[in-house]
């Protein structure tokens, strides 16, 4: 169960909305912050079949609260980092698809937090910006990785390096957002899109991945979690690369990369 004051959890519907609630500090993040999120998301209830993230105040999130920043060597600042790491893992990698809606800013770890999530819907009070670079702070939580995937690895460093900023047309023109509403409707888009999209359920037992829209079951994919066995010749490298995951739907069998399981097996 959630105690944090500075994030809330509220099922509406089926519907998992998890807001941020600091808005004094415009909803910036910290290691509490990041360790309820990470709890909230590794615990949703089973009902839950998409989730929204969305800021309380004017602001979706500015990033990380600067005040608990501290110093650390090379050794602790790559631990801490992996606890960002794994927690905005949780979001983008967790049992249902989320959508973020954002508003005011979205700065640093909270462009790092709407990366995560699988759909963007921003309003045109929105704000994009990367400001750790002239802090000499790094990008410490997977956006180094996320946010070149939505808007190009040059972009990014042009956001780095000079701190420039993208309102909320030229976010949505780049890539960083999906959809570009008007000002104050994207929690109420947001919410509109999360009854919509692709969901997902678990069964119980064997871990299944349940693939469902507009109400009807396409396919079912039986998950093995990702393991690595020698055969005495092989590099690991090798033979992570081998893994692959195979789904098949009707009419939709297909084979693609490894993505965090071995082999799946399907069964419609």
């Amino acid at each position: 169960m959630n105690t944090n004051p500075d994030i809330h959890l509220e099922m509406q519907g089926n519907v998992a909305v998890v807001r941020l609630t600091r808005p004094t500090k415009r909803n910036a993040l910290n290691d509490g912050l990041i360790a309820s999120l990470r709890h909230i998301f590794e615990n949703l209830p089973k009902e839950a079949r998409a989730a929204v993230v969305a800021g309380e105040g004017e602001h979706f999130c500015a990033g990380l609260d600067l005040s608990e920043l501290k110093e650390r060597d090379a050794g602790e600042g790559v631990y801490h980092s992996r606890s960002w790491h794994v927690a905005l893992d949780r979001v983008q990698s967790g049992p249902v698809p989320v959508i973020a809606a954002l508003h005011g800013a979205v700065v640093g770890g909270g462009l790092e937090l709407a990366s995560a999530c699988h759909i963007r819907v921003a309003d045109e009070s929105t704000f994009y910006a990367l400001p750790e670079g002239t802090r000499g702070i790094f990008v410490g939580g997977g956006g180094a990785v996320r946010i070149p995937r939505l808007i190009g690895v040059a972009r990014m460093t042009d956001m780095m390096l000079t701190g420039r900023v993208y309102n909320a047309q030229d976010g949505e023109r780049i890539g960083m957002a999906q959809y570009l509403v008007p000002t104050g409707t994207a929690f109420e888009k947001a919410s509109k899109y999360s009854k919509r999209i692709l969901v997902e359920k678990h069964a119980e037992g064997a871990d299944y991945r349940l693939d469902i829209f507009n109400g009807e079951l396409l396919w079912v994919v039986e998950r093995i979690p990702a393991s690595v066995t020698g055969d005495g010749k092989s590099s690991v490298a090798a033979l992570v690369a081998g893994g692959l995951w195979i789904a098949v739907g009707p009419g939709l069998p297909f084979v693609g990369p490894r993505c965090g399981f071995k082999i799946g097996r399907a069964h419609v």
